[in-house]
């Protein structure tokens, strides 16, 4: 499918079914290619063409949706940028990905030199002006570029090309089942990949609709779904874990829900079982990554899920698990999850000796632990990468850890995630004082809060006499968390 024609083909089809709303606005299909159109040329009008790259740092919200269209239109790129972000991480991510132009929310200031901003309510949308013809872009032409942490500490352009959106949006569409008569909730943020790949893309293709919701909370979320009567959506295990908690009483109308997705974190099998207990319909857990263009196993929506495991490949799709030598091991045998398919990322922006250690002869190398049973489930049994995820989100050590001995006063820094209860993990750091020197933790939590996201922030700082080393002199995380695990289980 040509996503850059996408909105032509649904107003042809269709012109007054709908397309995709907010808490401002409906589109209907016509509408929606009207204001692709509008958008189309005011980004042109900005010198925007093929090969630029667009910068979007907004709150989930039409436009996100408009500007991915016509930016598609024009040959240019999508870079989306995590509007919690400092001005740090978000100059860098400007500079790294050469982005021509930054679409913000209304009143916010520049953060990079040499990057044009446009406040997003400036973005014309005279509907009645000329119509466009819908170009045919190459299948190579980049479409998304998402950047995602790494061991490195440095955050990575992970190139998406259209090729890939195209593979994964019809994989996804199959996979789940998707039809016209489907209209997706969308709650999970723009600037990841699941939400613009399977809670927009998937959807449009099908000929469904999508409904962006507000921010997600969990004491009106079922009031959205009751007056929505959206037929799907995805969220990370946090997400049902905060609906599985909610009092007894609320027993809301969910009769209109086929299934939920869950993914980007390990969920317990008790967790999903007892969901859908209580509120009628099923969660179907699966498992991908950025690399991945979002999604590689998913359970089945009609036949057989197994709690526990993250389901089958999706089609098109092959996983294999591997040993350290790259040697295919068998059925419940434990090694490296490695995927290969049309929907594996074109590589990392400027990063080419990092593309090769994970793209090997065309398998993607996840650097997650699993195994296959007979059939072909895939459980994830651990995380070779020291990655932490909180509440869905990925966080790498090295990121924080640089931080952290940028101050005068740290020898020495390690970072590790700890077991909660609502987020699944949360960031902890020890640290180690320079000879000579007192840490105040207070002031590494400042400095943090000058460079770091909010959820990548340690919730505490211990400062230690020594960081535990292995055999080699590296930092032996795992018997700090071990001994983490001890003291708080006495505390």
């Amino acid at each position: 499918m040509n996503f850059a024609s996408l909105p032509d083909r649904r107003a042809s089809l269709d012109p007054d079914g709908a397309a995709v709303s907010d808490g401002r606005q409906a589109l209907t299909n016509v509408q929606l290619l009207r204001r692709v159109q509008a958008a189309t040329r005011h980004l042109q009008d900005l010198g925007i063409g093929p090969g630029d790259v667009v910068a979007l740092k907004l709150t989930n919200r039409v436009e996100f949706v408009l500007l991915l269209f016509a930016s598609w239109r024009l040959g240019a790129t999508i870079t989306p940028v995590n509007p919690s972000m400092t001005d740090v991480e978000v100059a860098r991510q400007l500079k790294d990905s050469r982005a021509r132009l930054l679409v913000s929310e209304d009143g916010e200031a520049a953060v990079a030199d040499g990057t044009a901003v446009l406040a997003v309510g400036e973005l014309r949308d005279d509907a009645a002006a000329e119509p466009d013809e819908a170009p045919l872009p190459d299948p190579s032409t980049l479409a998304l570029l998402i950047y995602t942490s790494g061991t490195t500490g440095v955050p990575k352009g992970v190139m998406l090309d259209h090729a890939n959106i195209d593979a994964m949006a019809d994989m996804g569409r199959q996979a789940l089942e998707v039809g016209p008569a489907d209209r997706c909730l969308l709650i999970l943020p723009l600037f990841h990949v699941n939400g613009i790949v399977v809670s927009t893309l998937v959807p449009l293709l099908a000929g469904a609709s999508v409904t962006i919701a507000d921010r997600f909370n969990p004491q009106t979320f079922f009031d959205v779904v009751e007056r929505e009567r959206p037929t799907f959506f995805s969220a990370v295990p946090t997400i049902y874990s905060m609906l599985a908690a909610l009092p007894d009483q609320v027993r809301p109308d969910t009769s209109s829900l086929r299934f939920g997705v869950c993914g980007a974190a390990p969920a317990s099998a008790e967790l999903l079982t007892r969901f859908e207990a209580r509120y009628g319909f099923p969660l179907v857990e699966g498992y991908g990554l950025s690399e991945g263009t979002c999604g590689s196993t998913i359970n089945p929506v009609a036949g057989p899920r197994r709690a526990g495991t993250v389901g089958l490949p999706f089609p098109g799709q092959e996983i294999r698990i591997v040993d350290a030598d790259g040697s295919e091991v068998p059925p419940g045998a434990d090694g490296e999850v490695v995927v290969r398919g049309p929907n594996v990322m074109r590589g990392y922006l400027g990063r080419p000796e990092e593309t090769a250690k994970v793209i090997v002869d065309r398998w993607l190398h996840t650097g997650d632990v699993g195994r296959l049973d007979a059939d072909g489930y895939l459980t994830l049994v651990g995380r070779s990468k020291d990655m932490i995820i909180r509440g869905g989100e990925n966080i790498y050590p090295k990121e924080i850890e640089d931080v952290l001995v940028g101050d005068p006063s740290v020898l020495e820094a390690a970072v590790i995630g700890v077991p909660d209860e609502k987020w699944g993990e949360v960031v902890v750091a020890y640290v180690q004082p320079r000879p000579g020197s007192a840490v105040d933790p207070s002031a590494l939590q400042s400095r943090c809060a000058r460079s770091l996201t909010g959820f990548k922030r340690p919730t505490a700082f211990f400062v230690v006499d020594a960081i535990p080393k292995n055999p080699v002199g590296k930092i032996d995380k795992v018997s700090l968390r071990a001994a983490h695990a001890e003291v708080s289980a006495r505390s």
